[in-house]
């Protein structure tokens, strides 16, 4: 049995809102604080742009609890049921820290819950999610993190993973391979500071995912997340680690993020890595081939009936123990 409640603070004088799910009992209980990934996704991480409400934070947190771990995940400002009521103020004021103080602020609400124990909270994120947890965890917070765990890091700057996803994407369609050139051309462009004006031969789908970098209410955070990659701060972490990319993972590459990741916890005790070969970007089990993953998109992630991959769940869960059991608890 595990129980559920919306939580509702502010920053900036924006409403923000999270659900804290937690076992069973007084407590008080370890936690971990969910950071979702990039765009619109939500606190369940699902997403406007995809099919389905069936979202692997809600799973994860479901799953957390039955584990005696209570959870914490929340709306960034610009994403969830309010985020046109935030736009406008927001215009010109997403960037990488606006959103570390997003999770900085639930990390503090979280901590305030009278069933959560304070000090021994673990960061944990998906995709871009994980690029703020690494900044948060090295970086001086009220509440820090004990450990955190990276669920699909981008180990390449973010314009290396998305010239990666489009190739993929551009193999699905006929002649795409023709039109990878006109992909470059407008990184390139956009990489020197200028506008990306891609070029009107590209399917629409690809001049939407390109532009949205020029959308003025994503700027600067666009333009930081350009050349960011989850090896920039790795090294700089001293908490334990684990950083997972699944085998069926078509965003986040298990060798071409993987290996450079490694590289750089090179020597390093605190990380743990793990690579659950039928785990997808948002650690479902999918037990297609890569190119079939490949060709649906993403559309299935959130699909009714997916589930969590049961050797991530695992690996997780033994390392959050593992984790907890290393902390000293202040509360008793």
């Amino acid at each position: 049995m595990s129980e559920s409640a919306v939580v509702a603070w502010e920053l900036d004088g924006i409403r923000m809102e999270g659900t804290v799910v937690r076992p069973a009992g007084d407590g008080p209980f370890a936690g971990v604080v969910m950071v979702a990934g990039s765009g619109p996704t939500d606190r369940d991480w699902c997403s406007p742009l995809l099919p389905g409400t069936n979202g692997s934070a809600r799973l994860l947190a479901e799953a957390f609890a039955d584990a005696g771990i209570a959870s914490m995940r929340y709306d960034k400002r610009a994403s969830g049921p309010h985020v046109m009521d935030n736009v406008a103020q927001l215009v010109g004021k997403l960037s990488m820290q606006s959103h570390v103080d997003e999770l900085s602020a639930a990390t503090r609400a979280f901590a305030a819950e009278p069933s959560v124990d304070p000090s021994r909270i673990v960061g944990l994120g998906n995709s871009e999610g994980t690029l703020q947890v690494l900044r948060y965890a090295t970086s001086v917070q009220p509440i820090p993190f004990v450990g955190i765990v990276l669920a699909a890091p981008p180990g390449r700057p973010i314009r290396d993973v998305l010239m990666s996803q489009l190739a993929l994407q551009a193999a699905q369609i006929p002649d795409g391979a023709e039109l990878l050139p006109l992909v470059r051309a407008a990184a390139d462009r956009y990489t020197a500071g200028r506008p990306m004006d891609p070029d009107p031969r590209l399917p629409d789908s690809v001049r939407q995912v390109l532009m949205s970098f020029e959308v003025p209410a994503n700027l600067p955070l666009a333009r930081e997340l350009w050349s960011e990659s989850a090896t920039d701060r790795l090294p700089q972490v001293e908490i334990p680690t684990l950083v997972l990319i699944g085998g069926n993972d078509v965003q986040v590459d298990l060798h071409a993020d993987g290996d450079p990741l490694q590289a750089a916890a090179a020597g390093s005790t605190n990380v743990t890595f793990a690579f659950p070969p039928r785990a997808n970007h948002v650690l479902k089990h999918d037990p297609r081939t890569p190119p079939q993953v490949a060709a649906s998109a993403g559309n299935e992630y959130n699909a009714d009936g997916t589930t969590l991959d049961p050797e991530a769940l695992a690996v997780i869960l033994t390392w959050l123990r593992n984790c907890f059991a290393g902390c000293i608890s202040t509360t008793g």
